[in-house]
């Protein structure tokens, strides 16, 4: 059955299902860890941020539901060596080295500031343990039977799991979610240790710091990996194959960006390939040369962090065997209700198309269930909003500059500096600004893009403003609060339509 992919960037619409849709026989259901053998409403396989939010709003709606995940820990790789852990390691090395360069011009003395790594890591581990413990109780609330192993399909209704603890079971679902998320891209020639040469996983538990340490890779993952030791004392250079950095971002956005973390001591390779790795010493040399050939340069490091990327983990599933689409890059194609070919098998977040993040997972999550329920979903990836976790941080949302020029739409700009926000300059972080893109004829937000300490949280007025189709004038009339980072997002509202008040 060729599929319609129903372009998936621009999920826009509402979609009901039909009076001939599903009609279940409901039961009481309770919380286990072994089989799940009894036949479910819905069966999701991997219980990261995707199918752990499913698996728990199917079983709000009333479906009777288990959840497999093979790590025998939820939340996939974001709560367990992902999102949650990088953040955590972000705000201690920030921590640190705001104690280190700017308590004393805030009138606090400290004699010594030494890092304790150990310390440090497991504050972090701490963190993931408590959320995954939360879970699993979110999970016995709910009512949500959960089995920890590895599943593959024996049919489209039955999946077989070889359980953590030796054994093996069969689930049986009427429908079948598959949200086993995505791994490390490799790259040729390069083989990962987590010793010398890391993933995302290995960067979060060095033993110690190491002196040079290179990132193969300029995105989310590696500049926030990146940051975390850079700011321990790592020299940290950045090699990326492309021309620019996180090429998502808008590129205004995009320069600043890149020249702050240079001034933070960041340096970068663009334009320029890793062609050979030499293990063989007590470190590692890596043999560059520019990305449309040329002359080789070796670039030596202590550890070497593989951040190229991500793809799609189906590996194991058994979707062969049922006959499952895929896509040349291993993506599970699936329509407007997340339905694949192959009738009551889904699949959401990182296995299909979309931005790998993990907050899109958990929306397609709850859209995919509502739609199994016989109600609506609604999952826009145009509007979904990027965060990069760095200092200052990058929050968008919407269009860039330059995608809004392809269009051949015509519009406005409106930008504010953090430098004539009261509140950044009180508290002396004023690095950053707020762009806004609108359409000229009728003002509506377009895209919004945000440098500062706190974009992540600046971000949702924006977020909703652009779910609503709000106008920039729409956000100039709301009364912020003042002192306050957000009173940035309105002037820069106000010069789109009209014209900033302090500056």
């Amino acid at each position: 059955m060729a599929m319609a992919m129903a372009n998936l960037a621009k999920r826009k619409g509402f979609f009901v299902l039909s009076s001939e849709s599903i009609r279940y026989s409901l039961s009481l259901r309770g919380f286990a860890s072994g089989s799940g053998s009894d036949e479910n409403d819905v069966v999701i396989i991997g219980g990261g941020p995707g199918g752990y939010v499913a698996a728990i709003k199917a079983s709000q709606l009333g479906l009777k539901t288990t959840c497999i995940e093979k790590r025998g820990t939820l939340g996939g790789t974001c709560l367990n060596v992902g999102c949650i852990p990088s953040k955590a390691l972000l705000h201690s090395s920030h921590l640190y080295h705001e104690a280190k360069h700017s308590f004393a011009h805030h009138g606090v003395k400290v004699s010594s500031v030494e890092v304790d790594l150990p310390a440090m890591l497991a504050q972090k581990d701490k963190a993931v343990s408590n959320l995954t413990r939360g879970i699993e109780g979110l999970f016995k609330k709910n009512k949500v039977n959960y089995v920890k192993g590895y599943g593959k399909f024996v049919s489209s209704s039955e999946v077989s799991v070889d359980t953590i603890d030796g054994g093996n079971t069969v689930v049986k679902g009427k429908h079948i979610i598959v949200a086993t998320g995505s791994d490390v891209k490799s790259l040729p020639g390069v083989t990962i240790d987590e010793k010398k040469i890391v993933s995302s996983t290995g960067a979060l538990a060095l033993s110690e710091i190491p002196k040079r340490f290179v990132v193969i890779g300029a995105g989310y993952i590696g500049l926030e990996m990146g940051s975390v030791w850079g700011r321990l004392g790592s020299e940290v250079t950045v090699v990326e194959f492309a021309s620019e950095i996180v090429p998502t971002m808008d590129a205004e956005i995009r320069k600043q960006f890149q020249r702050s973390l240079e001034k933070q001591g960041m340096k970068f390779k663009l334009n320029t390939k890793v062609v050979g790795v030499d293990t063989s010493g007590d470190g590692v040399k890596l043999s560059l040369e520019p990305s449309a050939g040329g002359d080789q340069t070796i670039l030596e490091a202590d550890v070497v962090l593989v951040s190229a990327g991500r793809t799609p983990f189906t590996s194991g599933l058994g979707l062969d065997k049922i006959g499952v689409e895929t896509d040349k890059v291993g993506r599970i194609l699936v329509n407007e209700r997340f339905s694949t070919n192959v009738s009551g098998v889904y699949a959401i977040g990182d296995v299909i198309p979309g931005p790998m993040l993990a907050h899109k997972a958990e929306e397609d999550g709850v859209a995919c269930v509502e739609y199994i329920a016989g109600k609506v979903g609604h999952v826009d990836y145009d509007k979904v909003p990027g965060v990069v976790y760095t200092n200052p941080e990058v929050a968008y949302v919407g269009k860039t500059e330059e995608q809004v020029k392809a269009l051949g739409i015509e519009y406005r700009v409106g930008k504010f500096p953090f430098m004539a926000n009261s509140r950044a300059k009180a508290i002396d972080n004023a690095e950053g600004l707020v762009k806004i893109l609108a359409e000229k004829e009728t003002d509506k937000i377009l895209g919004v893009h945000i440098m500062a300490s706190n974009a992540g949280e600046l971000i949702h007025e924006a977020a909703i403003a652009l779910q609503y189709d709000a106008s920039s004038e729409d956000i100039a009339r709301v009364c912020h609060a003042h002192p306050t980072l957000s009173e940035a997002v309105k002037e820069a509202a106000m010069a789109t339509y009209d014209k900033p008040i302090h500056i």
